[in-house]
């Protein structure tokens, strides 16, 4: 005979087991998910309760490892992969993994941290141009044929969300040829010069996004 409960672990529910056995002993484990108690017919509802109570720690821990043995994924971040870890409070990075209690929180933790590194790298770049440029108006999506769009005229720097996944050498480089358009428009000789000027060894780097896309 079964009956079951919820026990909730970060605002996430996890049904109890209860099974009633002719059992002289309790017991209790935490299997795919769920918190399982066997115990005989004469055991209270107020001892289970109780002994889940007690053994709050254990059955936290358990519920977390479980869910990272299903849920884990990797994510490539500027170039390092990192492993997802589901089921933590609060999004960490450490140790090459990210701890973080969702998809939808993951997600909106690393539009934030990306967003930051792009402006912080761009910032940097602009700062270091002598050449009279306009301060630049960051954006950031997804692109399928270009790294990068230089529109002169609204003062708009485009970036491709997807440089994220590469070596943080690749949005330098991107960032610079972008603010390099500010000065000449096109891919002339000069225009390439300017590059090589802030960013020596750009033909690598292209080399490499052109291999590697």
């Amino acid at each position: 005979m079964a009956s079951v409960n919820t026990y909730i672990l970060n605002n996430k529910e996890y049904p109890i087991e209860i099974i009633r056995k002719n059992n002289k002993n309790t017991y209790l484990r935490v299997k795919e998910g769920k918190i399982i108690v066997t115990t005989n017919y004469l055991t209270s509802s107020f001892t289970i309760n109780k002994l889940i109570k007690d053994n709050t720690s254990f059955i936290n821990k358990a519920l977390l490892k479980d869910n990272q043995k299903k849920e884990d994924t990797s994510f490539k971040l500027f170039g390092i992969t990192y492993d997802i870890v589901y089921g933590f409070p609060n999004t960490e990075i450490e140790d090459n993994k990210i701890y973080t209690k969702d998809e939808k929180t993951l997600n909106k933790y690393l539009s934030k941290y990306i967003t930051n590194i792009y402006k912080e790298r761009l910032d940097h770049y602009y700062n270091i141009f002598e050449e009279q440029i306009p301060i630049p108006n960051l954006k950031i999506r997804k692109m399928t044929s270009r790294w990068g769009v230089c529109n002169i005229k609204n003062h708009n720097v485009t970036l491709n969300s997807e440089l994220s996944k590469y070596n943080i050498e690749c949005l330098n480089y991107v960032i610079v040829h972008e603010l390099s358009h500010f000065i000449h428009p096109n891919h002339s000789k000069d225009f390439w010069l300017l590059v090589g000027k802030y960013y020596p060894n750009y033909k690598e780097v292209r080399r490499y996004l052109k291999n590697n896309t």
